[in-house]
């Protein structure tokens, strides 16, 4: 039981050094069940290529394998990876994937664990409840994942709306870290809000004085979207409660969000449809593998500043 201990403990320590001290960016690979017919047809597979649910997270785990399996896909450019539920259940060229991930590309995985949004209420979406989050947490723990993501959405510049998402974010916060995992605090902000800068303003407020109730060995990470005002989260990139500070694409181009994250100095990239545009699965090996390449060097260039 010690041995046991003393080897997960070791793999913590190496997974958290990779993500606090070594150049790359954080894959996002989790699209759930609202957004995978999206990823799908984006990747070339149109909607009547499936005939229940079963058979499209198939589909869509064979599309993630063929990422993380890619020579492209390692380690050397990519911190971690954050995985739907179905994915870490999943096997991976015969090992769990989250195995795979660290043992194969030394990649530290990540779970998404939010079950979605609830209808906007004072300008926010907050997450759904999540039942059976202590027993998924239990079977992350289990499987070896380093950390979870849980998202919530900001469309206004409501304070009583940004304090209710972020006090929700730190709740389930909590409750992570008590099982030994590492939460990815997610509260996007829409980057199509009327007052985007204002919206920022009450966020990064309502965040710090979160972070500054955490005990000493509380860490967290962020993931915010790219603001308005260059170096906007440079307090929350020092704070010493915060392990990295991600940056999701949010719907920017992958032009547009890699010249926003250069001018932002300690974030990197935690992008999903940035990362995955240009990919299909009609392309032979070599297109599919030089498509990925080009693109993953330019988010890790990016988020090297």
């Amino acid at each position: 039981m010690r041995e046991t201990f003393m080897k997960t403990s070791t793999l913590k320590e190496q997974e958290q050094r990779k993500i606090k001290t070594q150049p790359g960016f954080i894959a996002a690979l989790d699209q759930s069940g609202g957004s995978t017919p999206k990823a799908l047809y984006a990747y070339g597979i149109k909607e009547g290529a499936w005939s229940n649910e079963e058979e499209m997270f198939t589909l869509v785990h064979q599309m993630r394998a063929r990422i993380i399996t890619s020579p492209t896909f390692n380690g050397d450019r990519i911190i971690g990876a954050i995985l739907f539920e179905g994915t870490m259940d999943r096997d991976i060229e015969g090992q769990p994937s989250a195995d795979y991930l660290w043992n194969v590309k030394r990649i530290v995985p990540f779970l998404k664990v939010d079950k979605g949004l609830t209808d906007e209420k004072d300008g926010v979406h907050l997450m759904k409840p999540i039942p059976g989050l202590a027993a998924l947490l239990d079977r992350a723990v289990a499987k070896r994942i380093f950390g979870t993501k849980m998202r919530s959405f900001i469309s206004q510049a409501n304070a009583a709306g940004i304090k209710a998402i972020v006090k929700q974010q730190f709740e389930l916060a909590m409750q992570i870290l008590a099982t030994g995992l590492v939460p990815i605090v997610e509260p996007e902000v829409d980057i199509h809000c009327p007052e985007k800068a204002k919206a920022e303003t009450l966020l990064k407020t309502a965040i710090l004085e979160e972070l500054n109730k955490l005990a000493p060995d509380q860490l967290v990470m962020l993931k915010i979207t790219l603001p308005e005002e260059d170096g906007f989260y440079a307090d929350c990139v020092s704070h010493p409660n915060v392990l990295k500070v991600v940056a999701l694409s949010g719907g920017y181009s992958l032009k547009e969000g890699n010249e926003r994250l250069r001018r932002n100095h300690g974030v990197v990239a935690s992008f999903s449809r940035a990362l995955l545009g240009g990919l299909l699965l009609q392309q032979t090996d070599e297109e599919y593998n030089a498509v990925l390449d080009a693109t993953i060097q330019s988010i890790y260039e990016a988020s090297n500043t």
